[in-house]
């Protein structure tokens, strides 16, 4: 039975792509103290000490490295804010979509009508990198409404506890 665990154990640490980073026993001959992490860099300068009081496992040390969490976000959005939409719907009402659209099927027209809308895009919509705060955010979710979100919860919470009918 305890293989079988030990094996499903295994399964899941490589299924997640995790690293182990102890490479000594820390108990006896036993490896009962994991570092398990996802990133290769996170974790650094592990060591074992001594044990602690009376125990006979050792003790782990090791610094999780700064640098490699402060990933910078690479992610970009449309600036939907410093948009142009008046050139945006000149440059799209100037087209002839009779002509551009003429004798293609359904497949065809929509790669026109795309190519055409994605380079009205470029030239009006800026873009804009998106910081870590806002990458856990969807786009729409402004001040305001994180507010009421916020009212929200803070109500409901109240209504739990029957503070608030």
């Amino acid at each position: 039975m305890g293989d079988f665990k030990s094996r499903k154990f295994l399964e899941c640490v490589n299924d997640n792509f995790l690293l182990q980073m102890t490479e000594e026993p820390t108990r006896r001959c036993a490896m009962v103290a994991l570092i398990l992490t996802n990133k290769e860099g996170l974790v650094g300068n592990v060591k074992l000490k001594g044990s602690l009081g009376c125990s006979d496992h050792k003790m782990v040390e090791f610094k999780i490295l700064r640098a490699a969490r402060r990933a910078h976000s690479k992610l970009t959005t449309l600036d939907f804010r410093r948009a142009d939409f008046g050139l945006f719907r000149d440059l799209l009402g100037k087209i002839p979509w009779d002509k551009a659209l003429e004798g293609r099927g359904a497949q065809d027209s929509w790669l026109v009508f795309r190519d055409h809308l994605l380079q009205a895009q470029e030239q009006c919509i800026p873009t804009k990198r998106k910081s870590s705060k806002t990458t856990k955010r969807p786009l729409w979710m402004n001040k305001e409404l994180l507010g009421k979100v916020k009212q929200k919860k803070e109500a409901y919470r109240g209504w739990k506890q029957g503070q608030v009918a």
